[in-house]
C-alpha cells in the first residue's frame, strides 16, 4: 500500500467526508487516492479559496474537511486560510506535499521551511516522516482540530512519503474518535450565580455568538433559554441564524442603545473583541456586568472583569439555566423593553426611509429590499461578503439558518470558497436550502474565478454584486472618462473599473448574469436565478458611487476620514 492510500484511509476512518484542493506534484495521488476510497474531491481554482471552502464545509458538517494543496508556493498561498480559520474558530485540516526528504537544504523543487510557515497559523503542524506513524498522525490532527477550540491543522507530506510503499500489515488500527468533544458543564453554584445576576439585572441584555452554533445543541438550547426566559438578546454576526432574526425579543434593530445600556449582559459563544468593542466604554455602560459561557477559560476576564464565568459546553450550560430559571421570566412590559423596542422602532424607520428611495442609481438599502422580500418565506444559507455591504446586509437580511462571512478576521476572499462549500453542503445534507452569496464588487475580486468551479460541479449558486465601482466608493463612468494624464498619480486608490461587467464573467465561466439597476430588475433577475437547478447565476447590480451606511452615532474601529 502506497503512502497516498494510507493517508486517505487513515482520513476516512476518522469520518472525513470532503477533500478541496489545488493538486499538481507531489501530491495528484492523494487526491486521486481519496476519490478510489469513496470521499469528495472538489478541485479549487486558488488555495486560498479551497482552504476557505474546507474550513466551512467542517463547520457546517461538524466534522473536518481536508485542503490538499502542493508544496512551496502552494502551502504559503494557503496559510491566509488556515489563520482565518483558527481565527474563527473552523476546523479544517490541510495537507501540504513537499520536497522529498533527502533534498532537504540542496535547493530541491518548492522546498520551503513549510511546518514552519504553517505553525502560527495552526493549532497543531507536523512532518510525516514513516508510513507507519500516519495513523496516529492524523488521529492527533483530527483531535487537534475539533477539541477545545476548533481551529486548523497542517500536515507535511513529503513526495517520497506519498510514492514509498509497505505491507498493509505492518500499518498500526488507531479506532476512530469521536468527532463530538468531550462535555464539559459548570459547577452548580455557578449557574446559581448567573441566574441570580440574569434575576437582579434592570436592564439585561443576552448576546448569542458563533460558538452557540459550534455547540451540539447550541441552537436548541439557546432557544430554549430564550422562550423560558424571555430575556431581549440580540445575535453578533457569527451568531446570526442559530435563533431566527424573527423570534421573539430579538433587539438587534437597537443594538447600539443595548450595549450602552445594558446592566448586565450574557454571552453565548460571543467573545469581547473588536467587533464587541471590548466591552468598553462609551459603547458599553462602564458598570455593566458580564455574564460569560465558554469553552475555553482563558476568555473570561477579557478586557473587562467577568462577574460570572461559565465553563463548558454552551448547550448544556444553557438547559442548565433554563431548569434553574424555573418559572421567573424576564418583564416584558418594564421600562428596559419599552426603550429597547422604541428605539428598535426608530432604527427601523431611517432604514425603511433609505430603503424605500427608488431613485436610481440606488442606494445600498434600497437595493437590499428586493433581496430581502425575495428571501421571505425561503430557506436561504447566506454568505456575505464585504465592507458596507456586509454590514448594511446584517441589517437588510433576516435569517432563519447559519449565516457565513468574515467574521472576527474580516477577511475578504472568503466568499466564493464558503459558497462553494455551502451549495455542496446543501446539496448533499439539505437539498431545500438555496445558497445566497452577496459581495461588494471589491470582495468578489478576490475569489471570483471560483465562479468557474461551481458551475463545473454543476452548483446553483446565486451571487449578487453590490457593485459602486470602488473600495467602499468609486468613480462615475463619466468621471473616470475625463482623467487625463497619469492614471497612477490621478485615479484614486479606492477606485475600480466602472460598471464592470461581473454578470458577463459568470456567463462567460458557464453560468447565467445579469446587470441589473431598479428594484424590478433586481426582483426578477432573483426569480430567473431560483429557476436555475445546475449553475451559477450572478445579480450585477450597479449603485450609487456614494451610497453609504446609515450615519453612526459611535465611530468605529476604522477610523480613516477618507
Amino acid at each position: 500500500m502506497d503512502g497516498a492510500t494510507i493517508i486517505v484511509k487513515a482520513l476516512k476512518n476518522q469520518g472525513v467526508e470532503y477533500f478541496f484542493g489545488v493538486v499538481g506534484f507531489p501530491i495528484i495521488e492523494v487526491g486521486m487516492a481519496a476519490q478510489a476510497q469513496g470521499m469528495k474531491f472538489v478541485a479549487c481554482r486558488n488555495e486560498q479559496a479551497a482552504c476557505y471552502a474546507a474550513q466551512a464545509m467542517g463547520y457546517l458538517t461538524r466534522k473536518p474537511a481536508v485542503c490538499l494543496v502542493v508544496s512551496g508556493p502552494g502551502l504559503l498561498h494557503t496559510i491566509g486560510g488556515l489563520a482565518n480559520a483558527t481565527v474563527n474558530c473552523w476546523p479544517v485540516i490541510c495537507i501540504g506535499g513537499s520536497s522529498d526528504k533527502d533534498q532537504d537544504g540542496r535547493g530541491g523543487f518548492q522546498e520551503w521551511a513549510q511546518v514552519e510557515s504553517a505553525r502560527n497559523a495552526c493549532k497543531y503542524a507536523a512532518q510525516i516522516s514513516t508510513l507507519q506513524s500516519i495513523p496516529w498522525i492524523v488521529q492527533k490532527a483530527v483531535r487537534s482540530a475539533m477539541y477545545g477550540r476548533p481551529g486548523a491543522v497542517y500536515l507535511d507530506l513529503p513526495g517520497n512519503i506519498v510514492m514509498a510503499t509497505c505491507n498493509e500489515s505492518t500499518i498500526p488500527e488507531v479506532a476512530p474518535i469521536p468527532l463530538t468533544a468531550p462535555v464539559t458543564i459548570p459547577p452548580p453554584s455557578f449557574i446559581v450565580d448567573a441566574i441570580s445576576m440574569l434575576k437582579a439585572a434592570k436592564r439585561p441584555l443576552v448576546i448569542i455568538g458563533k460558538g452557540a452554533a459550534w455547540s451540539e445543541r447550541g441552537s436548541l438550547m439557546t432557544e430554549r433559554f430564550l422562550t423560558r426566559s424571555r430575556l431581549p438578546w440580540l445575535p453578533t454576526p457569527g451568531g446570526k441564524g442559530v435563533v431566527s432574526d424573527v423570534y421573539p425579543n430579538n433587539v438587534n434593530a437597537a443594538r447600539s442603545f443595548a450595549l450602552r445600556n445594558a446592566d448586565v449582559i450574557f454571552l453565548v459563544g460571543a467573545r469581547l473583541n473588536w467587533m464587541l468593542h471590548y466591552g468598553l466604554p462609551p459603547r458599553f455602560n462602564k458598570d455593566c456586568k458580564i455574564i460569560q459561557v465558554d469553552l475555553c477559560p482563558e476568555e473570561f476576564h477579557q478586557s473587562v472583569k467577568t462577574s460570572v464565568g461559565l465553563l463548558g459546553d454552551i448547550g448544556e450550560t444553557l438547559e442548565l439555566l433554563s431548569r434553574e430559571c424555573a418559572d421567573w421570566t424576564f418583564d416584558g412590559k418594564c421600562e428596559w423593553m419599552r426603550s429597547l423596542v422604541d428605539n428598535a422602532g426608530k432604527n427601523r424607520r431611517t432604514v425603511e426611509s433609505m430603503a424605500s428611495d427608488n431613485q436610481t442609481p440606488l442606494n445600498y438599502f434600497a437595493a437590499y429590499q428586493p433581496i430581502a422580500r425575495w428571501m421571505e418565506g425561503k430557506d436561504v444559507l447566506v454568505v456575505n461578503e464585504g465592507a458596507n455591504t456586509m454590514d448594511i446586509g446584517r441589517t437588510m437580511m433576516q435569517s432563519h439558518c447559519l449565516q457565513m462571512e468574515g467574521f472576527k478576521s474580516g477577511t475578504m476572499g472568503v466568499g466564493a470558497g464558503y459558497a462553494l462549500a455551502a451549495a455542496i453542503y446543501c446539496r448533499d445534507y439539505s437539498p431545500q436550502t438555496r445558497v445566497l452569496l452577496v459581495q461588494g464588487d471589491s470582495a468578489f475580486g478576490f475569489s471570483g474565478m471560483e465562479l468557474e468551479t461551481i458551475a463545473r460541479y454543476r452548483l446553483p449558486v446565486t451571487t449578487v454584486v453590490f457593485n459602486n465601482n470602488g473600495i467602499y466608493r468609486g468613480l462615475r463612468a463619466e468621471d473616470q472618462k475625463e482623467l487625463d494624464g497619469d492614471l497612477t498619480q490621478l485615479l484614486p486608490v479606492l477606485s475600480l473599473s466602472p460598471e464592470c461587467r461581473y454578470d458577463k464573467m459568470c456567463e462567460a465561466l458557464g453560468g447565467r448574469g445579469w446587470m441589473v439597476r431598479t428594484k424590478d430588475e433586481i426582483s426578477n433577475a432573483l426569480e430567473k436565478a431560483e429557476k436555475e437547478t445546475a449553475r451559477p447565476t450572478l445579480i450585477n447590480i450597479l449603485i450609487a458611487t456614494d451610497a453609504d451606511r446609515k450615519p453612526q452615532e459611535d465611530n468605529w474601529l476604522t477610523r480613516s476620514k477618507q
